[in-house]
């Protein structure tokens, strides 16, 4: 057993081992939803691909919001469960339901009852074929909010005590559903978007009612109390802050953004269907790329954490750097491969030779640049959150997007003329930026200035 200091780890390499592995295997399984949705529905054709996926840049910024609360409420956790204060881990648990879903309910009323006004005023220059199937995807999709709100508190809460195999189990389930659904509604009955849309809905749904039942489990170390009305309006003050402390600024951070993917969007619409094309294919197998640096980044959280819980900083840096050696690792070894058959991949898509092309092109372009940037850029930062430093990653995040991220875009595409390479381009930028600001922040140890200040 390996020894990082000369206390008794808390997790010992098995111990990580076995929490990082479902944790990369619901990653890919999700991923493998999001990739089977569009390569089902670019049957129904390019416009169909485009309005879908203009839809997700939106529903990402809107889900962004209790996704991040998710987060800040599992730092919580997992502090008191480090501290070994169970009772009061589960009440932030429960307020944490009330609190996320609260949000995401009204999420989901503003979507559908400004569905049309919202995509015209992001995505007003797009053709009317995409427009019209992106209307459609967003009426349905908006729906799914609550029941995502609670999937993800609930699949949050299971990890911050360590339980990943849970949430890997249901993340199975789903996709089975999800595809199957596809299958039948999209490459059976041609029902396009509409497929897409009704099948996402469903496993959402599907996947709140088991995770939420499983965390009502008393025999869970971290479980849901007793859920009421009553005391859903009666929130806890104290606990409520401690969980925006680190939400507020992880929902800032991610919503400025989307904010500015967004904005991006708007930019890369007026480029034309292939380059909208071409964007979400990339966009697709980036998520596939940085699968081991975002789960050793999720589970940061819980092991980073409950270290700093139970007053183990030492502990808690080595982890870090350990879990961060990992990271590049697999991510090399996953993106050679995704580099190696980019033509096999973006081949899947019944899309022109042209934008195939493009596609191949910065498929590679992001490989290379997520080995190389993408840990310290994205999955270090959980660390600073785990620790309580979450104001900073904000910070960092807002002004490398908006500087670095949307102005080198519009210089590189309406300046240089580099096209839908241009966006690109800007995001290795970016990413650059901000990996040299969080290592800095890590190696000068500043990030655990805020430890012990709930």
């Amino acid at each position: 057993m390996e020894t990082i200091t000369e206390a008794k780890p808390l997790f010992t390499g098995k111990a990580l081992l076995a929490l990082v592995l479902p944790l990369v295997a619901e990653q890919i399984l999700g991923l493998t939803v999001g990739l089977a949705d569009s390569v089902m529905v670019s049957s129904a054709g390019e416009a169909a691909v485009s309005g879908v996926s203009l839809v997700d840049s939106v529903n990402i910024l809107l889900i962004n919001v209790f996704s991040s609360l998710s987060t800040g409420g599992a730092v919580v956790a997992a502090h008191r469960l480090g501290e070994k204060r169970l009772e009061a881990a589960v009440r932030t648990a429960d307020q944490l339901l009330y609190l996320v879903t609260g949000i995401a309910l009204l999420t989901a009323i503003f979507s559908v009852s400004a569905n049309r006004w919202l995509l015209r005023a992001v995505f007003g220059s797009v053709e009317e074929a995409v427009m019209q199937n992106a209307v459609v995807y967003f009426y349905i999709t908006a729906v799914s909010f609550p029941f995502l709100a609670v999937y993800n508190v609930s699949a949050a809460l299971s990890r911050a005590m360590g339980d990943t195999k849970t949430t890997m189990f249901v993340s199975v389930l789903l996709n089975i559903l999800n595809i199957a659904g596809n299958a039948v509604l999209i490459l059976g009955f041609h029902a396009g978007v509409y497929g897409v849309a009704l099948s996402t809905l469903f496993s959402r749904a599907v996947g709140a009612v088991l995770l939420y039942r499983m965390m009502k489990r008393t025999d869970r170390t971290l479980h849901y109390g007793r859920i009421s009305l009553r005391s859903a309006l009666r929130p806890d003050g104290r606990i409520v802050r401690s969980v925006l402390k680190i939400g507020v600024p992880t929902g800032v951070d991610g919503c400025v953004f989307q904010v500015g993917k967004i904005l991006l969007q708007s930019l890369i619409a007026g480029l034309g269907t292939a380059a909208i094309t071409a964007n979400a294919i990339v966009g697709m197998v980036a998520g596939v790329a940085v699968i081991p640096a975002s789960a050793m980044g999720i589970a940061m959280v819980t092991v980073v954490g409950q270290a700093l819980g139970a007053n183990e900083r030492e502990q808690a840096k080595g982890y870090v750097k350990k879990m961060m050696g990992y990271s590049y690792l697999f991510m090399a070894l996953l993106n050679a491969a995704i580099m190696l058959f980019a033509p096999q991949i973006a081949g899947m898509y019944r899309v022109s030779q042209a934008t195939m092309r493009l596609a191949v092109k910065l498929i590679r372009f992001h490989s290379v640049c997520a080995v190389l940037l993408w840990p310290t850029g994205f999955s270090l930062p959980n660390a600073l959150r785990a620790a309580m430093d979450a104001n900073y990653t904000m910070v960092v995040s807002i002004v490398c997007m908006w500087v670095f991220r949307i102005g080198c875009s519009y210089l590189f595409v309406l300046g240089l003329d580099m096209g839908l390479s241009g966006i690109w381009a800007a995001m290795a930028v970016d990413w650059a930026v901000r990996s040299v600001l969080f290592v800095w922040r890590v190696a000068n140890g500043k990030w655990l200035g805020h430890v012990g200040k709930e």
